[in-house]
């Protein structure tokens, strides 16, 4: 099977500056950025900041392969969610305007890849 990009993005985040993002607005930044279920996950890992950072990452990757942007087009963080199959690996669920304007695009699916160190998270995204 073939599949054809239709959008490309990637992200590199410093997992210190989300650290301090927590920090400073705790839950506010959390809900007006997360989904519920990337707010359990992350904060049920033993250093939320660096699985926050690679959501966070992975949400403006995502951005970058729609075309859009967030806060752009009716794009806001929380319509980009990354989910988990079973084995962990990591799934992008689009909502709403975001998944409005991947199906634009021609996109039925993406691809996600998502890798952290202590200190960056970075994440790719490609929409086919």
């Amino acid at each position: 099977m073939t599949m054809t990009p239709r959008g490309l993005g990637v992200d590199l985040v410093e997992v210190g500056r989300i650290r301090d993002l927590l920090a400073r607005h705790g839950d506010r930044f959390k809900e007006r950025t997360f989904t519920a279920g990337e707010i359990a996950y992350c904060d049920s890992c033993a250093d939320p900041a660096i699985h926050y950072a690679a959501r966070f990452a992975a949400k403006e990757a995502a951005a970058k392969a729609i075309g859009t942007g967030l806060w752009s087009q009716g794009v806001d963080w929380r319509q980009i969610e990354v989910a988990r199959e079973e084995s962990g690996r990591p799934v992008l669920v689009l909502h709403d305007e975001a998944r409005a304007h991947a199906e634009k695009l021609g996109s039925g699916a993406s691809l996600i890849s998502i890798t952290h160190t202590r200190d960056l998270a970075m994440a790719q995204v490609i929409l086919v």
